[in-house]
């Protein structure tokens, strides 16, 4: 009999999302395998998973000083949100309202609402007042299982308010069980006191930003919003290649409204992931699936907009791609942090089938934000980062449209969140 500091025993499914040696689960057939142990338990030693098996054979072989019995319930990798925006100062539900009379997004960005609106409240907001908001919305995110986000900039549009944004981050997650990977996004969209400038606030983020935020070492990614009224292709390679020669890896914001090229662009420089792409057409997706690019796709964000399209889920995955699903979590356009919800979408919106949503939301999303070696799956010599739900099957949550089925999480082989609240850790 080996030791291990805890056995879990006793659930209904094990849902690994484990086999293959690439990262990703590319296509259907690899997405919908998840590789579930009925009956399943896990042995954890020393924070990291030391077996999987049935509950018979973790007892035949293992015994823990502690024992955690899951009585009906489900456990899963802890989920993943790869495309988050937790920076903000404040609410954008003005908008919602004026979305609802039947105004475009497009036109209110135009007026200077959306992200300027954002930007001009966050300016007068203190580092640490920021990081206070920030580590609230990640203890909301740890309730409805998630273990790690991709958190951005890009509501600052300042030298100082990016940076600002990004040590917000960095200082929230440093007490918090989460893992946040951080992106600069300075290049969201041109502010407002640069009309008319453009180029200037493209040196601004090249030859200032970008050089700070490396030096830094605050993010991990550089992102570009590629779209009418955002930035243009050839203007977004230009700040992603200044990007990548300082070692921040690309992500794209494209093609949410039409397709603007953003895509191809991701391809062409081999980007980690492309977020969004509702508009993408045929020659993106080929373009993804050959560079091995993981299409980030944001239902809630599609529905929250009233956008007449949603991404091709279908098409994406059947050129080959590995899809990942993600919240968009911000204050204008998604303001949502139940990636549960988000999986629901993926199979009612999008056509998605529900094990291709688990692997979305686990295994996909921990590639897109270069989580693939600790994160999104079950694995002997992996951290423990498990999600136990209220449910007997990983069907549920897909099924259950947006309830929190979350009953513990842990980090590491600890208890982060128990009975659906908070644990002291």
């Amino acid at each position: 009999m080996r030791s291990a500091d805890l056995l879990i025993l006793g659930a209904t499914q094990v849902v690994t999302v484990d086999g293959g040696r690439a990262t990703t689960k590319r296509g259907a057939r690899e997405m919908n395998d998840l590789r579930v142990i009925e009956d399943g338990a896990i042995a954890v030693k020393r924070g990291r998973v030391a077996a999987v098996g049935t509950t018979n054979e973790i007892l035949q072989g293992w015994h823990g000083m502690q024992r955690l019995h899951c009585r009906g319930r489900a456990v899963l990798p802890g989920f993943v949100d790869a495309h988050t925006h937790p920076v903000f100062a404040k609410p954008r539900d003005d908008e919602f309202a004026m979305r609802c009379r039947g105004e475009d997004y497009e036109a209110i960005l135009a007026a200077g609402g959306g992200i300027h609106a954002s930007a001009r409240a966050l300016r007068t907001r203190r580092v640490s007042e920021l990081a206070r908001d920030v580590a609230e919305r990640l203890d909301s995110m740890l309730r409805h299982g998630t273990v790690a986000v991709e958190a951005k900039s890009g509501y600052g549009l300042t030298l100082a308010s990016e940076m600002a944004s990004l040590r917000a981050i960095r200082r929230a997650a440093a007490r918090h069980p989460i893992t946040a990977v951080r992106t600069f996004l300075g290049a969201h969209v041109v502010p407002q006191e640069y009309a008319g400038r453009r180029k200037a606030y493209i040196d601004l983020v090249i030859h200032e930003m970008l050089p700070r935020v490396a030096k830094q070492k605050l993010a991990t990614f550089c992102d570009v919003f590629v779209e009418k009224g955002a930035f243009s292709v050839a203007e977004a390679r230009k700040i992603l290649r200044a990007g990548k020669r300082l070692g921040l890896r690309p992500k794209v914001h494209a093609d949410q409204f039409r397709d603007s090229g953003g895509a191809r662009l991701a391809a062409e420089l081999k980007a980690i992931s492309v977020e969004h792409v509702d508009a993408t057409g045929p020659a993106g997706m080929r373009a993804l699936a050959k560079a091995r690019v993981v299409p980030v796709l944001l239902p809630s964000a599609s529905l929250f907009t009233h956008l007449k399209h949603v991404p091709n889920a279908r098409a994406l995955i059947e050129a080959g791609c590995a899809v990942a699903l993600a919240t968009d979590f911000n204050p204008g356009t998604s303001p949502t942090e139940n990636l549960q919800l988000v999986a629901s979408l993926g199979c009612t919106l999008l056509g998605m089938t529900p094990e291709e949503v688990i692997t979305a939301i686990t295994r996909n999303a921990a590639a897109a934000c270069g989580l693939g070696d600790t994160h999104g799956r079950i694995a002997v010599g992996r951290p423990a980062h498990l999600v136990i739900i209220d449910a007997p099957s990983y069907v549920h949550i897909p099924y259950r449209m947006g309830t929190n089925l979350v009953h513990q999480v842990l980090v590491n082989g600890r208890v982060v969140v128990d009975g659906g609240r908070l644990a002291e850790v």
